[in-house]
């Protein structure tokens, strides 16, 4: 088949599309750096890896059999499209209209299948035979289990034993299709930790391992990679809302930790000068640091420029350099990072970024609840917890788009905690 005859055959938003479109990148970007971000910091053993990773993703991000494949797997076995509904009761309620990108209706629950079915058939036709992932509220390494019993990978994926314990069901998702969740015990038990061990897991078994990273962190290619796998979001975003509107939205919203939800649905717009573009990161209990820890997990608004995990971009640190425990209400956004294009891009004043704190996440989780009968993951409940402070400064324009990353089955637990106020 024909590049010409594969792309007749593809419905709207289809990866086709933009993977062969990352070639002419939204962003000036040079071996994976975003202005004085991103890069390769990593020991030298991990080098011959990432060449090898990033010579395959460039073989085959355009090839039309991987891609028709690929987007085989998103429509008949993710789900995609995915709609972008009007909330009729919320943008009543606060005098906008808002659209709610249905990202928590990809399957697993949330958006990180997108980008873990992208990774893993990669990984296939790469000829590796064995996945490993990190995750934090579970949702990347529910898709990352997924993809791997889809796609027949022994699969293995570390997740802090703090995380662990507030997202039970997603740790036993994962091992109903046969994979290995490894508890870690060290630092603050959470995502970071979990990304920590992955590397050792990797550096130990480059020949015939893939690491499937979750976000848009860690050394390049991983947040090349990852972003172009979520781009679809946005794509299709940008034909729905001219569809529905006739013209492009003033502001869209994500929540952003790693900001793999939040450059999926950014990236096809940063050109747009015209859309607001906006991340609210996890404000936690406040924008303040105790001892080793910070008590929130804002890289973008309370950040400095560090290097964490592979790559410079804003981390919390001390005075010292030493990275800070994070902390937020919603597992996914705990991390004590973000991603170096994310961070560029918003030191740059392209986009804006936010926060939201634990008390109006919580808030926002019940209110989408009651409102619109759609239970929001308590991450995108923080994008969702800033549309009430930006509808009253007016900063959103007339029409908003929410990407409502994942749903709230896995908070259920944490949420009714907070209720009996354990």
């Amino acid at each position: 088949m024909t590049e010409t005859e594969v792309s007749e055959s593809q419905t709207k938003g289809s990866y086709l599309n933009e993977l062969a479109g990352s070639k002419t990148g939204k962003t000036t970007q040079v071996r994976g750096k975003y202005g004085k971000y991103g890069g390769r910091y990593v020991p030298e053993v991990l080098m011959p890896a990432l060449e090898e990773l990033e010579g395959g993703y460039e073989r085959y991000k355009n090839d039309p059999e991987f891609l028709a494949e690929l987007n085989r797997y998103l429509r008949d076995f993710a789900g995609r499209e995915t709609p972008l509904y009007f909330a009729r009761n919320l943008s009543k309620k606060y005098g906008l209209k808002i659209y709610l990108k249905r990202e928590d209706l990809v399957h697993g629950g949330a958006h990180k299948l997108n980008n873990a079915m992208g990774q893993a058939l990669l990984a296939k036709y790469m000829g590796k035979t064995r996945l490993i992932a990190e995750t934090g509220a579970g949702q990347h390494g529910t898709a990352t289990a997924m993809a791997g019993a889809n796609l027949g990978f022994e699969t293995v994926v570390y997740m802090g034993a703090k995380d662990i314990k507030r997202q039970q069901m997603n740790a036993y998702r994962m091992e109903l299709m046969g994979t290995e969740v490894k508890a870690v015990h060290t630092g603050s038990k959470t995502l970071k930790d979990a990304i920590n061990e992955a590397f050792r897991d990797w550096v130990t078994n480059i020949a015939n391992t893939h690491y499937l990273i979750g976000s848009v962190v860690g050394p390049h290619p991983y947040p090349v990679i990852v972003r172009d796998f979520q781009s679809v979001i946005g794509r299709e975003v940008k034909e729905q809302i001219l569809e529905k509107e006739g013209r492009m939205p003033d502001s869209i919203v994500a929540c952003a930790g790693g900001g793999s939800n939040a450059m999926g649905i950014f990236h096809p717009f940063v050109e747009d000068k015209e859309v607001k573009l906006i991340a609210v990161e996890a404000g936690g209990k406040a924008l303040k640091c105790t001892g080793k820890a910070a008590l929130h997990s804002a890289c973008l608004c309370a950040g400095e420029e560090g290097i964490l995990h592979g790559a410079r971009t804003k981390v919390l640190q001390d005075k010292n350099g030493q990275i800070l425990e994070s902390e937020s209400v919603s597992a996914g956004l705990d991390y004590s990072g973000v991603g170096p294009e994310l961070a560029y891009l918003a030191e740059s004043g392209r986009v804006t970024a936010r926060y939201a704190i634990d008390d109006e996440a919580v808030a926002a989780f019940h209110e989408l609840s009651r409102l619109e009968g759609i239970i929001p993951a308590l991450e995108s409940s923080h994008a969702l917890a800033y549309l009430k402070k930006a509808a009253e400064t007016g900063e959103l324009g007339e029409i908003v788009v929410v990407n409502l990353s994942g749903r709230g089955d896995k908070d259920l637990e944490t949420v009714l905690s907070l209720k009996r106020g354990v």
